[in-house]
């Protein structure tokens, strides 16, 4: 792969000023261009009425949206090692305007559908580009740097949502979806002005990267490697899916009602943001790869609370806790990416993982829902979480024990 030959050959920007500034702009855009993540699930049921179709084909925008997501994160991050970060967000700013756009415009749901996965495309280039730019300009606080930046896409669904929700009470849906394609384009571009400074070529400090040829620190080939995170991502996200995905609906069966898992959702992202925050400072001092083991086993411990306690107030706490101990494992790949591989595969390679957390993210939602039609309960969808849940912690640990695993400089 090719490097980005505009690259500086001084690390004096490393944890300069600069690079915290860049760091706050990053989160900005971030927080701007998520919207796409979170803006349909508000426009679900105006687009169903309005289409006058069933719930399943109003929810196939999601998945294109998705499915442009995951793409999209590998072709932007290819495109960010190449040539910078400043490509990917401002193709990543026109695709969610013109996908806003004809969204507004769509005359049928397949129509919708087309344009919601470019707004998936677009919204790529706000998560995983964006985590890996900003990994090159820290080294010690690598972790949190990271995990700040990672932290947009959760402030953009916590602060979207009800901005959305009153615009399209007020003006309508189509309006709405108008108005927020033509809000990313004229705060995005302005911003990604502010990030033209080519990233330092080489960050000291921190854990070895390897070359993208060679074996990797734990005696393997980089693309076997990448083959273990991918499966491990998978499996997080299979078991991070089953609260995330069902716990309006297992509240409605419950007798708590929609409103209360909506509560529980909200809940579970909140304490998301501080459980990222907070797994970037562990990250730092302890590691990327032996934070993600931690965040896998605790999140296993708070499906194997599901499986016990049913009450109202025991829901809203184990969400709470759910959210705790879930919120910091996406983003830990990132900072084990850019630890043990080529600093200029560092996006391409996230791309592919981050792809692999999101298969797992749908695998794992239309699953539960078939367990729970095949059972008539969710005890054994939260069961099935957890084995997919030991999967991951069983790659992770495994690669820490690797007697090939060894620290070099970055």
């Amino acid at each position: 792969m090719s490097t980005n030959t505009n690259n500086t050959d001084s690390s004096a920007d490393i944890e300069s000023t600069y690079a915290w500034i860049r760091l706050c702009v990053a989160l900005v855009v971030g927080t701007i261009g998520c919207i796409g993540s979170w803006s349909f699930v508000v426009a679900l049921p105006y687009v169903q009425a309005d289409f006058g179709v069933a719930r399943g084909e109003a929810s196939l925008p999601f998945t294109l949206t998705m499915i442009g997501f995951g793409a999209g994160g590998i072709m932007m991050g290819r495109l960010a090692d190449r040539h910078g970060i400043v490509w990917p967000i401002t193709i990543g700013a026109l695709t969610l305007g013109c996908g806003y756009v004809l969204s507004g415009v769509a005359g049928n749901i397949w129509q919708f559908a087309l344009a919601q996965g470019l707004i998936g495309l677009g919204t790529s280039a706000a998560f995983g580009p964006l985590m890996s730019d900003i990994s090159h300009w820290f080294s010690r606080r690598r972790g949190i740097a990271v995990a700040l930046v990672s932290c947009g896409n959760y402030l953009a669904g916590t602060l979207w949502p009800p901005v959305i929700q009153h615009f399209i009470a007020a003006q309508g849906w189509r309006t709405t979806q108008i108005a927020i394609g033509v809000l990313c384009v004229a705060a995005m571009l302005p911003l990604v002005l502010l990030l033209r400074r080519p990233a330092p070529r080489h960050a000291p400090g921190g854990h070895g990267a390897t070359s993208g040829s060679g074996p990797s620190s734990f005696g393997l080939s980089p693309n076997a490697l990448m083959v273990l995170l991918c499966i491990a991502g998978v499996g997080c996200c299979v078991a991070m899916s089953m609260p995330q995905v069902h716990i309006v609906a297992y509240c409605g069966d419950l007798g708590y009602g929609p409103a209360r898992g909506a509560e529980m959702l909200a809940a579970m992202m909140g304490f998301g943001i501080i459980s990222r925050i907070a797994a970037g400072f562990i990250a730092d001092r302890i590691g990327g790869l032996e934070t993600l083991l931690m965040g896998s086993v605790l999140q296993a411990v708070a499906l194997f609370l599901y499986l016990w306690f049913d009450s109202l107030v025991s829901l809203y706490l184990i969400s709470a806790l759910f959210g705790l101990f879930q919120g910091g494992i996406v983003p830990m790949y990132a900072i084990i990416v850019r630890q043990y591989f080529s600093p200029a595969e560092t996006g391409t390679r996230l791309g592919i993982v981050l792809m692999a957390t999101l298969v797992g993210m749908a695998l794992g939602g239309w699953m539960s829902g078939v367990i729970f039609d095949f059972t008539g309960s969710y005890q054994a969808a939260f069961l099935n979480g957890i084995i997919w849940n030991l999967l991951n912690g069983a790659i992770v640990l495994w690669l820490l024990l690797r007697p090939g695993r060894r620290l070099a400089v970055a």
